[in-house]
């Protein structure tokens, strides 16, 4: 037995800064909605900069139009700084500012419960770390989702009625009308632009070639933007260029995710007429959707093309846009989409032969042969920064540049090409034949 034990005093523990930070979101990119994100975010700033014993971490901050996490990256970062130990403790306005749905709000709060995070909600001087929190959050919770609900039913109350009324609701920018104090009128300028693309259309024009053209014309789109296949679509296919409208096309799937969803028979439609000026006499309007038919019935014979595990993984870095899988003369490829669209005026890309672009997959996976699955486990896109050049950058941050070689023109023709090309030979002979 030891002579003697005596306690040691215990030396007092240094308290650890509390690391806090503050969640702001607003509901939409208006000007009057930014400027009360700005005035949140230089509030939240001061206030934990000046309480002692706080550290400041940041604001994290969204411009969302749902309390739904999957849509505010500014909510992603503040949870993965949470799970990092970077924060102790945040701050922000109300339970509705920091999700609308109860199931989100409380898988949040015990998640970042468990790691020891407090959340303060300020309009309800609510703590998540205390006993009570969590009861007075599923109340107040409800109550806000109920509430979210309910404006979300007046709202679409008043805009059916609106409809039944025939009344245009949330009119946006059409190219050809203008909007004035007087109303919807014809813009003179943009209105011969949408008389041109219709009788185009008819006369046999394909969406892509009147694309091009108007490009090439250097006439803007809408909003100035370039124009393409599916625009000129949309307008051949919007009944409004006949002064009438069919309301209700679209309608939003519920209050909290708020998608727009195509009405297929969901709601009741209404289609108002003489709702404002006509740019398109109705015949021409009839005659450019029998054109949309014809084309749809013989796009219904076509295969549907797979999804291809390289489909929204190719960038190209000159346009900004991904490359599309295509096939012509029986040569499958990819290539960038605005040059199958607009024409190497606009992106000078180069095609890439899919069987060229599997085999240098397998090569910079270290592979004897290629595989999909690897491929999609491992590489997270391909740019093509010039022709012949690819770089793969990787799921884990790292890049591998290779470049490719173009196969002769006897390697690249398929067995169909062949048989083609023999068939046109054959063609020939019998027509010099019949000549002689």
């Amino acid at each position: 037995m030891p002579k003697s034990v005596r306690k040691l005093p215990q030396k007092p523990k240094l308290e650890q800064p509390k690391r806090v930070a503050a969640y702001a979101r607003v509901s939409s990119g208006k000007d009057a909605m930014l400027h009360s994100l700005s005035s949140q975010v230089s509030y939240y700033s001061n206030l934990i900069q000046r309480h002692s014993g706080w550290l400041y971490v940041g604001v994290y901050s969204d411009e969302a139009l749902t309390g739904t996490k999957e849509n505010r990256d500014g909510f992603q970062r503040l949870l993965t700084d949470c799970r990092a130990g970077k924060v102790n403790m945040i701050l922000t306005k109300s339970i509705s500012r920091f999700a609308r749905n109860t199931v989100t709000l409380l898988e949040t709060v015990r998640e970042l419960k468990a790691m020891e995070v407090d959340i303060f909600f300020e309009e309800q001087s609510i703590h998540t770390i205390s006993a009570e929190g969590e009861l007075m959050l599923t109340i107040l919770a409800s109550y806000a989702q109920e509430e979210s609900l309910s404006a979300s039913e007046n709202q679409k109350w008043r805009v059916r009625k609106g409809f039944e009324n025939g009344e245009l609701l949330n009119w946006r920018f059409m190219l050809g009308y203008s909007i004035s104090k007087n109303g919807i009128e014809i813009d003179p300028d943009t209105a011969s632009i949408i008389r041109e693309i219709f009788n185009r259309v008819i006369a046999g024009d394909t969406f892509g070639a009147i694309s091009r053209d108007l490009n090439k014309r250097g006439i803007s789109g809408v909003l100035g933007g370039k124009w393409c296949v599916q625009r000129i679509r949309d307008i051949v296919g919007n009944e409004k260029y006949t002064g009438c409208a069919m309301l209700q096309k679209h309608y939003r799937n519920n209050h909290l995710e708020k998608k727009k969803c195509v009405n297929t028979g969901e709601l009741p439609m209404f289609y108002a007429e003489e709702t404002h000026p006509a740019i398109i006499e109705k015949d021409t309007f009839g005659a450019a959707q029998a054109v949309i038919q014809r084309i749809g019935e013989a796009a219904k014979g076509r295969p549907h093309p797979q999804k291809s595990e390289f489909t929204g993984k190719i960038y190209c870095p000159f346009c900004g846009k991904n490359y599309k899988r295509n096939t012509s003369n029986g040569s499958v490829g990819w290539n960038c989409s605005t040059y199958l669209s607009q024409g190497k005026a606009y992106c000078h890309g180069k095609k890439i032969p899919e069987t060229t672009l599997r085999t240098v997959c397998a090569k910079v996976l270290g592979l004897d042969e290629y595989s999909p699955s690897a491929f999609t486990a491992q590489i997270d896109r391909i740019e093509v920064p010039k022709d012949n050049h690819l770089r793969f950058i990787f799921k884990d941050g790292s890049t591998a540049d290779r470049v490719w070689t173009d196969r002769s023109r006897r390697e690249s023709w398929t067995a169909e090409m062949r048989q083609a090309a023999a068939e046109r030979t054959r063609r020939q002979r019998r027509k010099v034949q019949c000549q002689e």
